[in-house]
């Protein structure tokens, strides 16, 4: 049977990274996005989410059988991000209604779910960890719960299955992206590279210590395919990372290892990256001259304030994967190969220097 996906945030680390994964199992592929990009075997649509109008007019006459939702929209207060980011699922689902073609709807949100929102973010009372599916939600109002409402009520209404995804900070390229630590450690590294700076850790003492764990762009991807073609993942929620866990302390080196940098060690005071950086975007456009670089705007390729947020939690966080281990999902990827893959497609396509 020919499975047609519609993947709805295309453009971004993970809908760009799904959409690749689709298109080479064969799958035909339709990426949604404000703005889309070529990308080999996606059929692009333009179109806004908070626009019912714009959707009916892009997705008249498709017929998806699967629809993964990968993106969001920050706002200013959490209420707001709970009207806005409801809204959209809500709008995307009552526009692919008419076709009747939906068996599947894959949702991925993340560790939010169980850290809280921006506004209460790693506060009150929270599960241990590792944090498992069973926890439930915070009693705290969260948009990820109400995208979940939105997915649950559309699913109950035209009788189609589910899966929803909570990855850790991901990993994976996206040029643009709000939140994207990979790719600003890497510009990070290039600049103390190329101006003697150590590689200074941005975060808490905890962050430096504690056990933690990331999730792959490709990790999620496959867990997303998995769930949506397995009938024992019908209507779960799962938890995804590597597979494997680490602490910073240990990475930090590795990845400066990696650039050929000077480490400092973590010597107890928390050196955001935003302050560390502020002054960077001249010293990047020098970078991206010299070496003929496919992105000179320090603004979208590097997010500090994303980083600091995670790498300054004052709190452990560690992510159990046991539910889709025991239904069948196997995937594993070791959390520095994931960077220094990641690092490796930056250098091939020019957005960072090759040495």
């Amino acid at each position: 049977m020919t499975k047609t996906a519609l993947v709805v945030g295309a453009t971004g680390i993970q809908g760009s990274a799904l959409a690749a994964k689709l298109a080479g199992e064969g799958w035909t592929v339709f990426g949604l996005a404000r703005n889309p990009q070529e990308q080999a075997g996606v059929s692009p649509i333009a179109a806004d989410l908070l626009d019912p109008a714009s959707l009916a007019r892009a997705l008249d006459g498709l017929a998806p059988t699967h629809v993964f939702l990968t993106t969001w929209l920050r706002q200013d207060t959490e209420a707001e991000n709970i009207r806005v980011n409801g809204t959209m699922v809500r709008n995307l689902l009552d526009a692919v209604r008419p076709a009747g073609s939906v068996e599947h709807v894959a949702l991925v949100t993340g560790l939010k779910h169980y850290l809280g929102p921006f506004e209460a973010y790693g506060k009150g009372s929270l599960p241990k960890t590792p944090f498992r599916e069973e926890h439930g939600r915070l009693d705290v109002e969260n948009f990820y719960y109400a995208q979940e409402d939105e997915v649950f009520a559309a699913a109950e209404r035209d009788s189609f299955g589910y899966s929803i995804h909570r990855p850790h900070t991901v990993i994976g390229k996206a040029v643009g992206n709000a939140m994207n630590m990979g790719t600003t450690l890497a510009v990070y590294a290039t600049i103390c590279k190329a101006t003697g700076r150590p590689f200074r850790f941005p975060g808490s003492q905890v962050q430096w210590d504690a056990l933690t764990d990331m999730t792959d762009a490709g990790q999620l991807a496959d867990q997303v395919i998995w769930a949506a073609t397995t009938p024992a993942a019908r209507n779960e929620d799962f938890n995804i990372v590597n597979g494997d866990v680490f602490r910073w302390n240990w990475m930090w080196h590795r990845i400066g290892e990696h650039f050929g940098v000077t480490v400092e060690d973590f010597d107890g005071t928390e050196r955001p990256l935003e302050e560390q950086m502020k002054d960077d975007a001249v010293v990047w456009g020098k970078i991206a001259q010299e070496q003929c670089l496919a992105e000179s705007d320090l603004s979208r390729l590097a997010s500090p304030w994303h980083t600091d947020a995670d790498l300054g939690r004052p709190i452990e966080v560690v992510t159990d994967m046991g539910k889709s281990r025991a239904l069948g999902f196997i995937g594993y990827i070791a959390t520095d190969r994931a960077f220094f893959d990641l690092f490796d497609r930056l250098r091939a396509d020019g957005i960072i220097p090759q040495n």
